[in-house]
C-alpha cells in the first residue's frame, strides 16, 4: 500500500539534509580519488582569471579590487544560479553539493604530496625532495637541508589543512554550495595575485585582504579542531593560545601554532621565497626540531582534523537552516 503523502517515508530531503548528504559524498570522493589530474575546475578558473588579469592589470589598488570583484562575483553568481535551478529538487541539491565539495577540497592531494616528500627524505634523496617541495609551497628549496624541508612540509600541511579543507567547509556551512565555490575562488586569487611582489603589491591587495577576511572563521576552527584531535591537547592549546597571533598572517599562525603543539615540534623562523627572506616568530620555541617522521604525524593529524571539520560544519549547516526556518514561517514546508 502506498504510504500517505504526510508519512515520514514520503517526505523529501530538506535543503539542509540534501546539502549535508552531498558534502559527505564530496568529502568521500576527495578521500578516494583526490583532485582530478586534468580539467580541474579550479585550474579552469585560474586560467580564466589569468587571462582577465592580463587585460585589467594596473599598478593600482582600485584596479585590483575591480578584478577581484569580477572574478569572485562571477563564481558566486554562477553558483547561486546553479543552486536555484539544479537545486530545486533534493537529489539535484545533493549532487550539486557533492560536486562542489569535491571540487574545492584538497586534503588528499595535500597529504599525498607531503608524504611523497617525506619518502624522499627518509630515503636520503635530498635532490628529489627539493624538486618536489614547490608542488606544496612557494619556498626556494635550493639551499634547504633535510630538517628545513621537513619543517616546510609540516608548516604547509598545517596551513593548507585550513585553506584546502576547513575554510571551504566552513563557508559551505554558512552559505551552502555558493559558499564553497566562492571561498575557493577567493583563496585561488590570493595564491595567484595576493602575494607580495613588485607586480602585485597594489593590484593584489584586495585579493589578499579578502582572503584574510574569508579565512578568519575557518582558521580558528582549524585550531580548535587540531586541539581536539591532538595526542596532547593541553600542549596544542597552550602553544596555539600563546603563539597563534605572533605569525605575520592573521590566519596561518592559528593553524601552524596549533599543529606545532599537537605534533610536538618547533615551527617558524627564517624562510626564503626566491630573493625575499622572512624571519618569522618561532612557534612552540620550547619544543623539539622537526624530523622526517613528523611529516607522517602531521598528515595523520590533518586527516583527523578534516574529518572533524566535516562533521562540525555539516551539523552547523543543518542547525543554521533550522534556525532560519523558525525565524521565517513562510519558508516552512519548502524543503
Amino acid at each position: 500500500m502506498t504510504p500517505p503523502a504526510s508519512s515520514p517515508s514520503a517526505r523529501p530531503l530538506t535543503r539542509a539534509a540534501a546539502f549535508a548528504l552531498g558534502a559527505v559524498a564530496g568529502y568521500a570522493a576527495d578521500a578516494r580519488f583526490a583532485d582530478p589530474r586534468r580539467g580541474h575546475p579550479v585550474a579552469v578558473f585560474g586560467s580564466a582569471a589569468t587571462r582577465l588579469e592580463r587585460r585589467l592589470w594596473r599598478d593600482d589598488r582600485a584596479a585590483g579590487a575591480g578584478y577581484t570583484a569580477l572574478c569572485v562575483g562571477a563564481v558566486a553568481a554562477g553558483a547561486l544560479a546553479l543552486d536555484r535551478t539544479v537545486g530545486r529538487r533534493p537529489l539535484g541539491r545533493a549532487a550539486l553539493a557533492a560536486a562542489a565539495t569535491w571540487t574545492v577540497l584538497g586534503g588528499t592531494s595535500l597529504t599525498r604530496e607531503a608524504r611523497t616528500i617525506g619518502r624522499s627524505l627518509a630515503a636520503g634523496d635530498l635532490t628529489a625532495a627539493r624538486e618536489r617541495l614547490p608542488h606544496l609551497c612557494g619556498r626556494d628549496p635550493s639551499a634547504l637541508d633535510g630538517e628545513q624541508i621537513a619543517r616546510a612540509v609540516v608548516e604547509s600541511v598545517a596551513e593548507n589543512t585550513a585553506d584546502a579543507v576547513v575554510n571551504a567547509l566552513t563557508w559551505g556551512a554558512l552559505a551552502g554550495t555558493p559558499g564553497l565555490l566562492a571561498f575557493r575562488a577567493v583563496n585561488t586569487l590570493d595564491a595567484m595575485v595576493g602575494h607580495r611582489s613588485p607586480r602585485y603589491a597594489r593590484f593584489g591587495w584586495a585579493s589578499a585582504r579578502l582572503d584574510d577576511l574569508a579565512g578568519w572563521p575557518g582558521a580558528r576552527l582549524t585550531a580548535l579542531l587540531t586541539v581536539a584531535a591532538a595526542p596532547e591537547p593541553r600542549t596544542a592549546w597552550r602553544v596555539w593560545r600563546r603563539d597563534g597571533s605572533a605569525h605575520p598572517s592573521p590566519n596561518a599562525g592559528q593553524a601552524e601554532s596549533a599543529f606545532a603543539g599537537a605534533v610536538g615540534v618547533r615551527l617558524g623562523g627564517a624562510l626564503r621565497y626566491g630573493e625575499r627572506v622572512e624571519n618569522r616568530p618561532v612557534l612552540g620555541a620550547e619544543l623539539r626540531p622537526v624530523t622526517v617522521d613528523d611529516i607522517e604525524r602531521a598528515c595523520a593529524l590533518s586527516r583527523r582534523v578534516g574529518a572533524l571539520a566535516l562533521g562540525t560544519t555539516v551539523a552547523g549547516h543543518v542547525l543554521l537552516r533550522v534556525l532560519l526556518e523558525r525565524k521565517s514561517p513562510k519558508r516552512r514546508g519548502r524543503g
